[in-house]
C-alpha cells in the first residue's frame, strides 16, 4: 500500500490530565502515516485523485484544537477515526503523538504514543422470521449504516429457507451483506447486539423464531475464538443459506480456516443438500 507522510507537525491544544493543561496549553508533535493507493494520482499528476496533505495538516489541527483529551492516547486513536471517517480515500493512518512538555519533573526529550487504524472488511448474515421479515433486516442494514464508523457496501438477495433446529416456526429469510468497519469484533458484535435488541428480537428459546439476526461470518482474515465470539462463524461451512449469499457477494473470498472460496463450499454444500436453496 502507497503511503504518505507528515513528520511533527506542531500543534498547540488543551490536553491532559492535569487543570493546568487544559487551561493553559502545550505544543504536541503529531506525525501521520498516510496509507491509501496513489496509482491514479502519479499517473494523471492529479491531487484530486490524492490526498492533499495540506488539507489533512489543518484537519489535524482543527481537530486537536476543538476538542480536549486526558490522554495521547485517546487523542492519538480519536484522530485516526475522525481522519479515515472524513477521507474515503483514506484505507488506514498510523498516528505518533509527542509530547514535549510532559510534565514529570525530569528530563526528557518527548513522550509519545502510536496507533494504527485502518478499515476492516466484514460479513454479516441476515436472517427474519417474525413480522415484516424484509423490512426488518432493511431497518437492520439502515441501522448498521447509521454508525459513522460502519459502511455497508453490498448486500445480497434475500432467500427463503427452512428453519434450523427442532423448534415449529415459520420459514426465514436469509441474506448477507459486506461492509468495512473501524469497529474491533467485539464492538462489532455489541453493536449487532444493541440493534437486535432495539428491533425486538428476544433470546428466551435456543433455535426460536425471531425479528432480526445479525451474525459475523467473516472479518479480515481473523481467526479467533472467545466466550462470546467465534470467527469465522462456526456454522457457516454447513449451512445453505449463508453460503448462497455469500456466494453470491463474495465468491472469491476464502475461509481463512479451511482456504476454501464461498463459491467452492456453496457448489458442494447445494450438491449434498439441493432441497435446502430455494
Amino acid at each position: 500500500m502507497d503511503r504518505i507522510t507528515i513528520s511533527d507537525l506542531e500543534v498547540f491544544a488543551y490536553h491532559g490530565l492535569l487543570k493546568e493543561e487544559n487551561s493553559l496549553g502545550q505544543k504536541f508533535l503529531v506525525s501521520a502515516d498516510l496509507y491509501l493507493d496513489v496509482s491514479e494520482a502519479a499517473k494523471d499528476d492529479d491531487i484530486s485523485k490524492s490526498i492533499s496533505y495540506t488539507n489533512i495538516c489543518r484537519e489535524i489541527d482543527s481537530f486537536l484544537k476543538n476538542n480536549t483529551f486526558k490522554l495521547i492516547e485517546t487523542m492519538a486513536d480519536r484522530l485516526a477515526r475522525h481522519l479515515l471517517i472524513k477521507y474515503d480515500k483514506l484505507d488506514g493512518v498510523c498516528i505518533r503523538v509527542k509530547k514535549p512538555w510532559a510534565p514529570i519533573l525530569m528530563t526528557l526529550d518527548t513522550v509519545s504514543v502510536s496507533v494504527e487504524r485502518k478499515w476492516h472488511e466484514a460479513y454479516i448474515g441476515l436472517g427474519s422470521n417474525m413480522g415484516d421479515k424484509e423490512g426488518n433486516i432493511k431497518k437492520a442494514i439502515a441501522l448498521l449504516n447509521e454508525e459513522e464508523d460502519c459502511r455497508v457496501l453490498s448486500v445480497s438477495r434475500l432467500h427463503i429457507t427452512k428453519p434450523v433446529g427442532p423448534v415449529i416456526q415459520d420459514d426465514f429469510l436469509n441474506g448477507a451483506l459486506y461492509m468495512k468497519t473501524l469497529k474491533t469484533p467485539q464492538e462489532l458484535l455489541a453493536l449487532a447486539g444493541t440493534i437486535e435488541n432495539r428491533l425486538g428480537r428476544v433470546r428466551d428459546v435456543r433455535w426460536g423464531p425471531r425479528t432480526i439476526d445479525l451474525d459475523i461470518l467473516l472479518y479480515d482474515d481473523c481467526v479467533m475464538q472467545s466466550d462470546i465470539l467465534t470467527i469465522p462463524h462456526p456454522e457457516m461451512d454447513k449451512r445453505l443459506f449463508v453460503l448462497e449469499p455469500m456466494a453470491e457477494i463474495a465468491p472469491w473470498v476464502k475461509h481463512p480456516v479451511y482456504g476454501r472460496t464461498m463459491k467452492e463450499m456453496y457448489e458442494s454444500m447445494y450438491f449434498i443438500h439441493p432441497g435446502q436453496a430455494d
